[in-house]
């Protein structure tokens, strides 16, 4: 019986371990620790608030754009898959996202990887709800290169809707920078509208990293 015993231990050690979900915004325990604000041009107020009888992270700006931003290395190997919800109050209305003048979003979602080299600079993609480039979309930042803008959501069609949404981290890095990315260094959120002087609101569920088959 012992041996049995011993033998069923043996096979169940030998299963391999799920990593457990990385939280890293829980916003729902109204838990801001970590999180830091960077202005940029003007202000974007971020709180936490109440929506649907759940606590989450309030984003409004007018005419603002600050980003709250949580500086920590982020192992991926175990856990490479980024979850998110949000939710917009409407998508902004600018002629063109691709260009400066029209670089404003009511959300987003920015992941930042450590450059190439001692002195590189990091790369960054920026998950956002577009107003007008289709969902699928990505193209460069207009304000540097070293940002990818990817259009997750666009439109008003799902405007005052929460939306869900899951990201291989490392498959979007490879595709959109030829790169194998193995940690972060960084996440952030924005809702900015400095450039098109509108107003934007939004609100953020928590954030999390999975596993591939979590």
């Amino acid at each position: 019986m012992l041996r049995l015993v011993l033998f069923i231990a043996a096979l169940f050690a030998a299963l391999p371990v799920r990593a457990e979900p990385l939280v890293l915004g829980r916003f729902s325990a109204g838990d801001l620790h970590g999180w830091q604000v960077r202005d940029f041009e003007g202000e974007t107020r971020y709180r936490i608030a109440k929506a649907d009888g759940t606590r989450v992270l309030e984003a409004d700006s007018a005419a603002g754009a600050s980003s709250l931003y949580l500086e920590r290395e982020i192992d991926l190997a175990a856990r490479p898959v980024l979850e998110w919800r949000w939710r917009v109050e409407a998508p902004l209305s600018v002629p063109d996202e691709r260009v400066k003048a029209g670089d404003d979003f009511a959300a987003r979602v920015y992941v930042v990887a450590p450059g190439e080299g001692l002195f590189a600079l990091p790369i960054a993609i920026s998950y956002v709800w577009a107003g007008s480039a289709p969902v699928g979309a990505d193209w460069p930042n207009p304000f540097t290169s070293r940002v990818r803008m990817v259009a997750v959501e666009s439109g008003t069609a799902h405007a005052g809707q929460w939306r869900s949404y899951r990201r291989n981290l490392r498959e979007d890095f490879r595709r959109l920078f030829g790169r194998e990315v193995d940690e972060l260094e960084g996440v952030a959120v924005m809702t900015d509208a400095d450039n098109s002087r509108q107003r934007a609101r939004a609100w953020y569920g928590d954030i999390l990293l999975r596993a591939e088959d979590g």
